[in-house]
């Protein structure tokens, strides 16, 4: 395999923190790596500078194998908000744009020379198929609107245009950083599916465990500044590292005996010592950092109390909503019973953060009731994350809440014990909010979330920005939470942990209550898709051998076609060469690249139909010759 990223000897820290110091490691082609370490510690970093967006702090060395095109998904999309989705991302495609935009400028102006020129670069480029093609790509990540301007997207289209740009690179080496952010599961999947049979090579920072474990066959884990590399997916990687940290913490036990006989030694002997005796000295102090290694991990630890939930929480009657001529939720009823864990999926702008709010009370139904219990204290966990003012440090917006809180056992912990246990340490709580990275904040709003006590958890996306370890100790405190849970997500692995049944939302307001996990009711759906296709094949079948047996058995001597039929057959004849000459005109309109989005889908609407059209007539025509 060829090498298409060599990496030596680079470092990055920020203040005293050490991100990673002096890290060499390579990538050959058809690698697909996951970055795996906790939130703070360096991952986005090192893509970065591995993307040219950020420097080494000595200097060390990064070499890309020549001619390979590498693609880099930020998480952060950077378009401009006046431009439509279409030229955004049709513009960044180079030698194609410009064609296609001199030839519509030459077709404009009526110079014959001049559309003769541009339809040869046209040719030279294969500038016809290239909006075709991105039209395609826009359309398997369900960006159908391309007028849309980019600052009119939601944080998931955003996202889903983003992912488009950089596939259509057609690059060989793809760098991303949490690609499936802000993404529906239906997207997650298809992206999923796409890396699964790409042969592109790939580097990439996520926190989804099923996406991680189907596309990448290596993981990268940095660890107190090293990186380390483990053959194999994410299952095989947790196998593989608790084998690495039993084989270091035996050779750390191993250097502290030694250690021990070493230090008696080098009490009980004078200083004055050989050439030899001062090696071993120096032995000693090597052997004495060795020893020294602690290999224990600060690890979030969730320690709130749950205030006591009554009989009745949230009973729904009727409850409808529109937005405008949409409907967002259609006639739904139900009682939220003690316990229960919901989780919530469906299309991106189907409505489920518009069904959170009407569970909260942000927002009142045009018709039905919500009724809610005297004990229920929400806490809702939004997926824009934390409200702050400038300047508010870590210590201030814990301290607008409380000064204590009350921890699972009752007793009352500081606000400042509280953020320790949630990896803020002394030197941490007067770091500024905005400073702090996307996983920080993240961490501090569920901290603010959970330090009310509340007995009915919403949680809109929860673990965007969260890294793994983080996910680990929250699904665990979720399992033990004696409330309800209400939790959407696009995390399968997430769901498939800690919900018992699900609420399918589908377009109209539809909801469908799904008892069991998230993984049981992909498996559910697979399963109606492939009934459905049996039942059409078994049904095709069965009319192919009714039309057979309809048949003669012996071919009639053939007769001549009475006048009606020959009129018939002249007719079919013409009716053909029209449906073709139409068909090739449409072609030709496809492939110009001039067509708006509504006149592309109903251009190829137009060709199914002539292709219907010409089967029937053709078979027609074959019946009348064969007479």
């Amino acid at each position: 395999m060829s090498s298409f990223l060599q990496v030596e000897n680079i470092s990055k820290s920020y203040g005293d923190k050490v991100l990673f110091r002096n890290i060499s490691f390579n990538i050959n082609e058809g690698d697909k790596i996951a970055l795996i370490a906790p939130n703070g510690t360096g991952k986005s970093s090192l893509l970065k500078i591995l993307a040219g967006l950020d420097s080494s702090d000595r200097g060390g060395e990064i070499k890309f194998m020549k001619d390979i095109k590498v693609a880099f998904l930020d998480q952060q999309c950077d378009f401009n908000p006046s431009s439509t989705l279409f030229d955004e991302v049709y513009s960044r495609m180079g030698k194609s744009y410009d064609a296609i935009r001199n030839y519509e400028k030459a077709i404009a102006s009526g110079d014959e020379k001049a559309i003769t020129q541009a339809m040869a670069v046209m040719d030279s480029v294969d500038g016809w198929n290239a909006e075709q093609r991105v039209k395609q790509v826009l359309s398997s990540l369900k960006l159908s609107r391309l007028d849309q301007p980019m600052g009119e997207l939601s944080g998931g289209e955003a996202k889903r245009a983003a992912i488009a740009l950089m596939l259509l690179q057609d690059a060989d080496f793809l760098v991303m950083d949490e690609p499936t952010n802000h993404l529906d599961i239906d997207i997650i999947e298809y992206l999923e599916a796409h890396l699964q049979k790409s042969r592109c090579t790939l580097l990439m920072v996520t926190h989804d465990r099923y996406f991680l474990d189907r596309v990448c066959n290596t993981i990268f884990e940095l660890d107190r500044g090293e990186l380390f590399s483990y053959k194999g997916n994410y299952s095989s990687f947790l196998l593989k590292r608790e084998e690495r940290y039993n084989n270091m913490q035996a050779n750390i036990d191993k250097a502290r005996n030694l250690l021990r006989r070493e230090l008696e030694w080098i009490r009980s002997t004078p200083q004055a010592r050989t050439g030899k005796a001062r090696y071993r000295v120096n032995a000693f102090y090597d052997l004495k950092d060795k020893a020294s290694v602690n290999l224990s991990q600060r690890n979030l630890s969730i320690d709130v109390a749950t205030s006591r939930l009554g009989g009745k929480i949230i009973d729904c009657d009727g409850v409808t909503l529109h937005f405008g001529e949409r409907c967002m939720l259609n006639d739904f009823s139900y009682k939220f019973s003690r316990y229960e864990r919901i989780g919530i999926v469906g299309k991106n702008g189907v409505g489920k953060s518009t069904f959170l709010n009407l569970m909260t009370g942000n927002l009142l139904p045009e018709r039905g009731t919500i009724e809610r219990g005297e004990t229920l204290r929400i806490g809702y966990y939004r997926q824009d994350g934390i409200n702050f003012k400038p300047g508010q440090t870590v210590l201030d917006i814990v301290r607008d809440i409380a000064e204590m809180v009350e921890a699972a056992d009752g007793h009352k912990v500081s606000v400042t014990s509280m953020l320790n246990q949630f990896l803020f340490p002394q030197e941490a709580l007067n770091k500024r909010i905005e400073i702090l990275s996307g996983g920080e904040q993240r961490r501090l709003y569920l901290l603010t979330i959970l330090m009310r006590n509340p007995n009915f958890l919403i949680l809109d996306e929860p673990t965007n920005d969260l890294d793994i370890l983080t996910l680990n100790v929250l699904e665990e405190y979720l399992l033990s939470f004696k409330g309800c849970l209400l939790i959407v997500s696009h995390d399968r692995y997430f769901l498939d942990k800690t919900v018992d049944h699900m609420f399918i939302f589908r377009e109209g307001g539809e909801v469908k209550d799904f008892i069991g996990q998230y993984s049981e009711y992909r498996e559910y759906i697979k399963e109606q898709e492939a009934e459905e296709a049996r039942q059409a094949k078994v049904a095709a079948e069965k009319q192919a051998k009714e039309t057979k047996s309809q048949q003669p058995t012996q071919q009639p001597a053939r007769r001549k076609l009475s006048f009606k039929e020959q009129r018939e057959l002249e007719q079919v004849e013409k009716d053909i060469a029209s449906l073709e000459a139409e068909k090739q005109e449409i072609e030709e309109k496809l492939a110009s690249g001039n067509l708006t989005h509504e006149e592309l889908m109903a251009a190829s609407a137009r060709i199914a139909q002539i292709i219907d059209e010409l089967d029937t007539k053709e078979m027609r025509w074959l019946e009348l010759s064969e007479i």
